[in-house]
């Protein structure tokens, strides 16, 4: 028996949803990754024939452009409150006062630019291929490659900034 549309998108919504939110939660505030994976399976919904065999990828590309998209209005809604407070911005701690391996990653991750941390989180933490977190950063092959290795060089060189020790380098080429 041939599967209905809300059949197959409910397959795919139960088999993709966990990494999805985990994509979305490591970019931004547990309320907002719940409005992007919303919104995300709601394009996905809506463009259900354009959605591939192999969706992670896909749904990780549209994510990115929601979350990208949230960050914009966010920011415009930032800017608009402080012109209209004429308040200052709070200056938040410095990479330098983190103290664990942990926190020195974090740091060197938050220094780097969000092409280049997306990169290293679709290899590193969501265990994307190469193939297929080109897919999902919008690119090809060669050029996700090549924007892997530069993103690993620039993190190894933030490391080295925050914590010279050596320990900090091996986390760079464990990734």
């Amino acid at each position: 028996m041939e599967q209905t549309r809300p059949q197959l998108f409910e397959e795919l919504f139960r088999k993709t949803y966990p990494a999805v939110r985990g994509y979305a939660l490591r970019r931004t505030s547990p309320e907002a990754a719940q409005d992007a994976v919303a919104e995300t399976f709601l394009v996905a919904w809506r463009r259900f024939d354009d959605v591939p065999e192999d969706a992670l990828p896909w749904l990780f590309g549209v994510a990115r452009r929601v979350l990208a998209n949230q960050r914009r209005a966010s920011g415009r809604g930032v800017a608009l409150q402080q012109r209209l407070a004429g308040a200052g911005e709070g200056r938040p701690a410095s990479p330098e006062e983190s103290v664990t391996e942990s926190d020195v990653v974090r740091a060197a991750l938050a220094r780097l630019s969000e092409r280049d941390r997306e990169a290293l989180m679709l290899v590193a933490w969501h265990g994307l291929s190469g193939k297929r977190a080109a897919r999902a950063a919008g690119c090809t092959r060669t050029a996700f490659d090549v924007r892997l290795h530069r993103a690993r060089r620039r993190l190894a060189a933030q490391l080295e900034i925050l914590d010279p020790s050596p320990v900090a380098a091996e986390a760079v080429e464990a990734s």
